[in-house]
Order: structure tokens, then C-alpha cells, then sequence
């Protein structure tokens, strides 16, 4: 009997050319993951508009929701829809439950709001049926070899071994399997790293033990310091114990942002799930991606890397605005607009974040350190001979 496997006979060509029609079966059913289009009615997020400036994204970001949708005005309860330059339109918006956030008894991922969540979830959820068929296909190969070939209906067993087709077909077959998950695998790793355009707005968020605080470089640079609330606090505001925040991460909804993080002390990592968002923050380096919220809400999220005995106190909450009402409570925070050229006027009322932590005897919170007072050079002594 000839041992030889890739003896090119007719019955072999047949196969291997069945084993090709295969891979091109795989590959179109990958291909709904590969398509990277916005739901029907739904603005088009600003990192897919070709050659798109700002204008365009605060249209985007400003436009009429979509059927299903709900109105930003609505979501963003509290907040104003005209406000003047320099005045806090800001109250911080309410979440809605179930959105953003973990849910009780939750088995799947949390719903998506960014364009490379909902490419990744469907891309898990392709996933989990594929591992589900392979599993349940070597399942039934084990309980149909136990069955037809026990020892009471095989007294002498087989002594066959080499076959041809069956060893072409269990080398190729996983070779498929692997390339077809492959093709969306590195679209969604080549999403994830997509560099952001010029002008994408740029927030920096540090870690620090056990806090965040969050600048807006673009805007003067003014830092936000975000706190856990205690559970008390968390019950008061209607937010999840252990996720609540004093002070958030503002940003406006439907644009680019280009989010950096770093770190003052160890490694922490930003991550917010429900925006398929995580960035090492490490101190001494800046690393930057492309972060694009698809709609106003609250967005919640925990620092992802051991950093020391508080670690589990260090909740990171994102609140995404229309543009409009982002503009206003940067204005509020003191903050300044590169078009505009001059610092913002003092608002009409205090800010509705202070740049400290409310939270009494917080890590990092108190007075900013105070410049020290400049020291007179010494007069040099004269050389005594």
C-alpha cells in the first residue's frame, strides 16, 4: 500500500480542489464582518469621512438622530441647547440604565457605541458559533468512534494507516478555518490602531494612585481630577456603586478624539468597555489612539492594570456631549478655543467641576502646589590670595 499523501491522482485533484471551493465559502460568509459601513441613517462617524475637517464633524455630531435613536437633547438631561460664551450650561448628564455599564447577570459583551465595538462584537459573536460547531462536530466524532468501534463489534481492529483524503482534508480544513478568522481578525487590529487626523480633538488622561485626571491640551490645558464616589453618593446621583465618579471625562459625541494616556507613578490602564477602549498608561511614555463616541450618553469604565492596593478604586467615567454643549463646559472649566485666539471670558457661575476632588481626604485631592518664590543668585565671594 502506498504511503505516499500528495500522489496527484484524479480522485485527489477532486479534493483539492473541493478544499479550495471551501476556502472561498469561508471567505464569503467572513465578508458581512468585513463591511465597515454605518447602520442606514446613522451620521457616518468623522474618521470615516474622506478629507472631513471639523465643520463636518460637528454637523455630524449635531444632526438629527436617527430612527431609534434618542434625541441628544433629551439624553443629555439638564443641559441647554443655546448657551452664551462663557456661561455653565453643564449639569452632569444622568445615565441611563443598562447603557454603558455593566449589567446584573450580563454573559456577553456590554452594547457597543463606537465603530470598532460594534465591528468587534460582531466579530466575538461570529466567533463563539464558530468555536461552538468545531466543538460540537469533535464531540460527535468521539461518541460515534467509541460507538462503532468498541471492542465487542471490532475483536480485531483495524490495522489501516495512512488515508489519503481524510489526511488532506484535517490539514487543510483548519487552514481554512484559521485564514477566515484571520481576514477580519487584522481589520479590526488595523481599526483599533487607526492613526487620528490633524484635527481630531486631544484629551490626556493620567493615571495616578488611586485617581485619573484629565487635561485638554487643545483647550489651555486645564486637568480635571476624578474621584470614586462612595456608595452614599453614587445612590444619591442614580450612578452604579464602585463606577461613579465625582469629576468626568467630557467629550463631544461623533468626532475624533485623540486620547493619550500616561502615568505619574506605576502602569495603569484606561478602558471602558462598552467603547471597546484600553490604553496601557505608563509612566514616562505617551501612547495615543483614535477614540470616536457614535452618541451622547455615560460611559463607564475601570483602570485595567494592578496598580497597587487601591486599584479597584479608580472608575473612569466618559460623558459624551453634542458638540455645542461640550464647547460650553469647556468654557465653564476656564478653558479656550485655538480659533477664538483669546482666553474665555469668566463664566456667569461657579463651574459645575472644580478642578479638586469634592471627596474629603481623597488620594491627590487639596490645593494645587504653589509656585516657590524665585531665590536671589548668591554673590560670589572674592578670591582670597
Amino acid at each position: 500500500m502506498s504511503i505516499a499523501i500528495f500522489d496527484l491522482t484524479r480522485s485527489r485533484l477532486v479534493r483539492i480542489a473541493a478544499a479550495v471551493l471551501l476556502a472561498l465559502i469561508l471567505a464569503v460568509m467572513a465578508r458581512p464582518l468585513l463591511a465597515q459601513t454605518a447602520p442606514t441613517g446613522a451620521p457616518v462617524p468623522a474618521a470615516q469621512q474622506p478629507d472631513s475637517g471639523r465643520e463636518a464633524a460637528i454637523d455630524a455630531a449635531t444632526s438629527a438622530p436617527a430612527p431609534g435613536q434618542p434625541d441628544p437633547a433629551a439624553v443629555a438631561e439638564g443641559s441647554t441647547g443655546i448657551v452664551a460664551p462663557g456661561a455653565s450650561g453643564y449639569t452632569p448628564m444622568k445615565p441611563t440604565p443598562g447603557i454603558g455599564m455593566p449589567v446584573p447577570a450580563g454573559i456577553d459583551v456590554q452594547e457597543q457605541f463606537s465603530l470598532t465595538g460594534r465591528f468587534a462584537e460582531k466579530f466575538h459573536t461570529w466567533m463563539v458559533w464558530i468555536m461552538a460547531a468545531i466543538s460540537a462536530f469533535v464531540l460527535l466524532l468521539l461518541v460515534y468512534v467509541m460507538w462503532r468501534f468498541r471492542a465487542s463489534r471490532n475483536p480485531v481492529p483495524s490495522r489501516t494507516t495512512h488515508h489519503t483524503g481524510l489526511e488532506v482534508a484535517w490539514t487543510l480544513v483548519p487552514v481554512l478555518i484559521l485564514v477566515a478568522i484571520a481576514i477580519p481578525s487584522i481589520s479590526l487590529l488595523q481599526q483599533q490602531y487607526r492613526t487620528p487626523p490633524a484635527n481630531a480633538i486631544t484629551v490626556k488622561a493620567t493615571g495616578y494612585q488611586w485617581y485619573w485626571g484629565y487635561s485638554y491640551p487643545d483647550n489651555g490645558d486645564f486637568e480635571i481630577i476624578s474621584n470614586m464616589l462612595t456608595d452614599e453618593e453614587a445612590d444619591a446621583r442614580g450612578e452604579p456603586r464602585n463606577l461613579a465618579a465625582d469629576n468626568r471625562m467630557v467629550v463631544p459625541a461623533g468626532v475624533p478624539i485623540r486620547l493619550q494616556a500616561t502615568a505619574a507613578d506605576v502602569i495603569h490602564a484606561f478602558a471602558v468597555p462598552s467603547l471597546w477602549f484600553k490604553i496601557d498608561a505608563v509612566p514616562g511614555r505617551l501612547n495615543e489612539r483614535m477614540l470616536t463616541i457614535e452618541r451622547p450618553g455615560v460611559y463607564y469604565g475601570q483602570c485595567s492594570e494592578l496598580c497597587g492596593a487601591r486599584h479597584a478604586y479608580m472608575p473612569i467615567v466618559v460623558e459624551a456631549l453634542p458638540m455645542e454643549q461640550w464647547r460650553a463646559w469647556v468654557l465653564a472649566q476656564g478653558g479656550t478655543f485655538k480659533a477664538e485666539g483669546e482666553p474665555a471670558a469668566a463664566p456667569s457661575v461657579a463651574p459645575t467641576q472644580d478642578p479638586e476632588s469634592a471627596v474629603p481626604n481623597a488620594a491627590g485631592a487639596g490645593a494645587p502646589p504653589e509656585a516657590a518664590a524665585p531665590v536671589a543668585p548668591a554673590t560670589p565671594t572674592p578670591a582670597t590670595t
